[in-house]
């Protein structure tokens, strides 16, 4: 279950977010959608200066209550990795399933997006780097930004417009 958790947790880690949104934005660009592609950009972006901005003004300690299951630096609220999956996922989530017009598809791509972002805060309170209220509030605040995101992408649409069409 440890390595389990750890796997899980690297999947809200940086290195990972970063990859993910580095291909998204390339399959959007080379697919025609460069609007698309600016709101992606500028929403995860935005999520993690808003993340850091708000790491640096709590500056909470981190857990100490057992032993942390892998290496920490930061602070402790909000949980960055809860908030910038929640961000990352969720938008993600919500750009790719503005592509397509089946209902049972768009539910399974948000169903994904939602099940990785539950695991990886999961896996922080799992690994001791963080209380739940840590993990809670970056869940909380990610879902709120993703939440942004998919208003600005609904009124940037022109009205009676159908879905992206690949």
């Amino acid at each position: 279950l440890e390595v389990a958790m750890i796997d899980l947790t690297s999947l809200g880690g940086w290195t990972v977010l970063t990859l993910v949104t580095v291909v998204t934005l390339t399959y959007l660009v080379i697919s025609g959608r460069r609007g698309s592609a600016a709101l992606v950009a500028a929403s995860i972006v935005g999520g993690t200066l808003l993340s850091v901005v708000l790491k640096i003004g709590f500056a909470r300690p981190r857990p100490d209550l057992v032993d942390h299951l892998v290496n920490v630096a930061s602070a402790s609220f909000p949980s960055g990795h809860a908030m910038l999956s929640a961000a990352t996922y969720l938008t993600l989530g919500v750009m790719l399933a503005r592509t397509e017009s089946r209902r049972s598809v768009r539910g399974f791509i948000f169903g994904v997006a939602a099940l990785l972002t539950l695991s990886i805060g999961v896996s922080r309170v799992y690994l001791g780097v963080h209380y739940p209220t840590d993990v809670l509030a970056g869940w909380c605040l990610g879902a709120c930004w993703a939440l942004i995101c998919w208003t600005v992408a609904r009124r940037l649409r022109p009205k009676g417009d159908a879905p992206e069409q690949g």
